[in-house]
């Protein structure tokens, strides 16, 4: 059976991650809170959830959690027109679906956020489907968002895409194989440590070796 292919979108098809640590880092302060942006980045790829408490502390959470999420919102927005996808990204997604892959596109962004990929991707025609916040609990590294696309793809044979360690963490939980990409900036040996199979330089490290969607399913 041709594996399922499930997608992270920020930091892994487009490039997000240090927006958002800026706008995180914005909101924090908006609210008296002043958290360094490297520490900020080290929580990237984590959902709001689990991000204020995981970089301020639980006190903070309790206090100032809704609206510090509240506020980040708009400052991301703010620099949204910025964001590009990888190159590559698209061309990916296109011949892993040539290929006879299904792709699920995870994300547990709201959903005008991950419109707004998929219209930057092209991703329309090319994917089976994509999450959203909607469509989850807790977000990474909980396993919600990777157990949401699993159903979506209507098989448990898949393998995760992601940038960060929080993407392996989220599918290791949900018994599902990993390959990380370099782009979210994690190092490739933190990957690895976390468990995923394989890491690329890029996303276009996968376009020139496709193969290893199957030689990762099968291990």
């Amino acid at each position: 059976m041709t594996p399922a292919v499930i997608f992270d979108i920020d930091g892994t098809l487009v490039d997000t991650n240090y927006q958002h640590a800026l706008a995180w880092f914005r909101a924090f302060r908006q609210h008296d809170v002043i958290v360094p942006v490297w520490v900020i980045h080290r929580a990237i790829g984590m959902g709001g959830d689990q991000l204020v408490s995981a970089v301020a502390g639980e006190e903070v959470e309790a206090q100032k959690g809704d609206a510090i999420r509240e506020a980040e919102k708009p400052l991301y927005m703010s620099m949204v027109d910025e964001v590009q996808a990888f190159e590559g990204a698209t061309e990916v997604l296109r011949e892993l679906g040539d290929r006879g892959h299904k792709l699920v596109l995870a994300s547990s962004a709201k959903q005008d956020e991950v419109d707004r990929y998929v219209e930057l991707l092209g991703a329309d025609d090319l994917v089976a489907d994509w999450t959203s916040s909607a469509d989850v609990d807790a977000t990474k590294p909980q396993p919600d968002i990777v157990e949401a696309a699993l159903d979506k793809a209507g098989t448990r044979e898949a393998v995760m895409v992601g940038d960060a360690v929080w993407d392996v963490e989220a599918a290791r939980r949900a018994a599902v194989p990993t390959i990380g990409v370099l782009s979210g900036g994690f190092a490739r040996s933190e990957l690895l440590d976390a468990g995923a199979a394989e890491v690329f330089d890029s996303i276009g490290g996968l376009r020139e070796r496709p193969d290893t969607i199957d030689a990762v399913a099968a291990k």
